[in-house]
């Protein structure tokens, strides 16, 4: 498998694409007015406890106010001492011994009041409507480790599977933490195979950053960010380079500067994979990602086989449908649901990837009566979603046939950041027809002339509209202008769309 990282930066936005096999499998957008917040720190005030919620919400300089939960309200008790979050989907194990059960949360007025001056960190973007997520349990990230300042706690990531890799670096990273500022850490999977001194580094720029950042504290004013994670070609080098990444090709040769410069001081034996990109075809055209970019704006996602998915995203959940399509197979029925579900668990996979779909999510596979075909359609979904880095947890098939999943979200979807709703039908998805919005016209002519006097009416209305109601309906606006007393002339605008209309009074 060849996976390369592309990154396109023009002046106000940068894209970064993670492309395997010549497939695109991730996409990351930063945009200059809307950045996202994910990992920030800020100096906030409790602006309201709501003690029914167990929450309370913080004033952090955004256009709304952040929400904090009790659970994310940092306590000095054992469980509190380390997140499931801290690293953003990587699966953590803290300790080998059994921990136990987390003491039952105090009421929230008892963890803050308002007008408290609070430290907090994002760990959700503001989506939609609602405000960013906060939490007081503070995480910085660097290449290797993630500096857990609150705590004394050291873990490793679920994903370094091998038992005496684990050891080892549990060992090393205590050892160094001993003598240096005796935080709590957890090894990222990036750390697997590498040696102390590359680990002592890490520990000696995240000493540094909670240093700066604690002195930023103590001299910002309420609603200051005191902390700004990396921007997002940094942090894709950071997080998404890996030793089995061919290369990373940039087509700006600043960024392509500093990311070199980034890579040689945290992981100088990859720096020589980051290379510039001076093509006069755009780098994104030459890999097909602009392509691929508008399909996944699409509800409908082809198979290979003649199979496609629906996907429709809703405020509440997302749910995938599968389709046999024009796929008839070779065998019997039974075979060719089973080879289309096959195909589909894995196109599922990559499109929740892809889209960043995240929240509930319910698949609708096709019937299956073979229960060992179930399980391996099961299995294959599981396996195509471990290459996932947001946190993902799949169900058994329910009685009806569903399959129930969950996504860890924290930023907006694809769609969600590419796209609004659609002006002309609302976000309905839908549009009246012409037919609908002529009927509405003839009960508005109705309404207006039992209102108000006139001796004759106007109405402006969509091309097809008119064009079915002078062709189609002309018997009935003669009835229509019988009944009345009234002459109705019909006038055709392109500026309306097919719903809006005009009943003018003359």
């Amino acid at each position: 498998m060849t996976e390369e990282i592309l990154v396109n930066v023009t002046p106000r936005e940068t894209r970064v694409a993670v492309v395997e096999n010549g497939m695109l499998q991730e996409l990351h957008i930063e945009r200059g007015w809307s950045r996202g917040v994910v990992g920030n720190i800020y100096k906030g005030k409790v602006q309201r406890v709501m003690p029914g919620m167990q929450a309370a919400f913080v004033e952090i300089g955004l256009e709304r106010a952040a929400f904090l939960h009790a659970n994310d309200v940092m306590r000095s008790l054992p469980a509190a001492e380390l997140r499931d979050d801290a690293l953003k989907g990587e699966d953590i194990e803290a300790d080998d011994a059994v921990r136990p059960p987390p003491p039952p949360v105090p009421p929230i007025g008892e963890l803050l009041r308002e007008g408290q001056e609070i430290v907090v960190q994002v760990v959700k973007d503001p989506i939609g409507s609602k405000g960013a997520r906060l939490t007081t349990q503070i995480s910085i990230p660097s290449r290797y480790l993630v500096l857990l300042p609150q705590s004394r706690v050291v873990g490793v990531s679920a994903r370094i599977e091998d038992e005496i890799e684990r050891l080892r670096l549990k060992a090393l990273v205590s050892e160094l933490a001993i003598h240096g500022s005796h935080h709590g850490y957890i090894v990222r999977t990036n750390a697997e195979g590498q040696a102390s001194e590359a680990l002592a580094e890490d520990i000696a720029y995240l000493g540094r950053a909670w240093a700066l950042i604690e002195q930023r504290v103590r001299e910002a004013r309420v609603g200051t960010c005191v902390y700004e994670d990396l921007t997002l070609p940094m942090r894709a080098v950071r997080d998404l380079m890996r030793r089995d990444v061919e290369r990373v090709k940039v087509d700006s040769r600043e960024t392509c500067d500093r990311l070199r410069a980034f890579a040689a001081q945290y992981m100088p034996d990859l720096a020589e994979k980051i290379e510039h990109y001076s093509g006069a075809r755009p780098v994104f055209d030459l890999y097909g990602v602009e392509d691929e970019i508008q399909r996944a704006l699409e509800k409908e996602v082809p198979l290979k086989s003649g199979g496609y998915l629906v996907i429709d995203q809703t405020e509440a959940m997302t749910t995938v449908d599968v389709n046999t399509g024009s796929f008839l197979g070779q065998r019997n029925l039974e075979e060719t649901v089973y080879r289309t579900n096959l195909e589909a668990a894995q196109a599922v996979a990559r499109q929740l990837r892809l889209r960043n779909l995240g929240g509930i999510i319910i698949i609708d596979f096709i019937d299956m009566n073979d229960a060992e075909h179930r399980r391996q359609v099961l299995r294959t979904l599981e396996k195509s979603l471990a290459k996932d880095h947001a946190k993902t947890t799949v169900y058994d098939f329910s009685p009806l046939g569903l399959v129930e999943m969950t996504r860890k979200r924290t930023v907006e979807s694809l769609q969600r950041q590419l796209s609004e709703p659609c002006h002309e039908c609302g976000g309905r998805g839908m549009l009246k027809t012409a037919e609908t919005v002529t009927y509405e016209i003839f009960r508005e002519i109705v309404r207006a002339v039992r209102q108000f006097e006139a001796a004759r009416l106007l109405v402006i209305a969509s091309p097809k509209v008119v064009a079915r109601i002078t062709d189609e309906e002309s018997a009935a606006v003669a009835e229509l202008e019988e009944f009345l007393s009234k002459s109705i002339r019909f006038q055709a605008d392109e500026q309306y769309l097919q719903e809006q209309f005009d009943v003018v009074l003359l």
